[in-house]
């Protein structure tokens, strides 16, 4: 059963950025284009969200500067052959809606 790949990075003010990814389960096979405009809907500007907000890890650098913003950008989705445990992708967007 093919999994997701939710990749999103943290870019601080000086432009340096740290990149991460989150796997979902898809056990139901939703669509990925269904999934992607789910993510949209809920973005900052089209492009932003909160980590923490959104229960994912925090990319944050060791050291902040306080020029520096607590949002992280939604990079891409992508399916993956990998068998791993994780989170279904349901949860993960019931958690948006709220």
């Amino acid at each position: 059963m093919p999994n997701l790949k939710f990749n999103y990075l943290y870019r601080d003010s000086s432009n340096y950025k740290n990149f991460g990814n989150v796997i979902f389960a898809n056990l139901n096979n939703i669509q990925l284009d269904v999934i992607e405009n789910a993510i949209k809907r809920n973005l900052i500007d089209g492009e932003f969200f909160s980590a923490e907000e959104w229960r994912l890890p925090n990319l944050f650098f060791e050291t902040q500067n306080v020029d520096d913003h607590k949002w992280h950008e939604f990079e891409s989705l992508e399916v993956i052959n990998e068998n791993t445990k994780s989170s279904p992708i349901e949860k993960f967007l019931i958690r948006l809606e709220k």
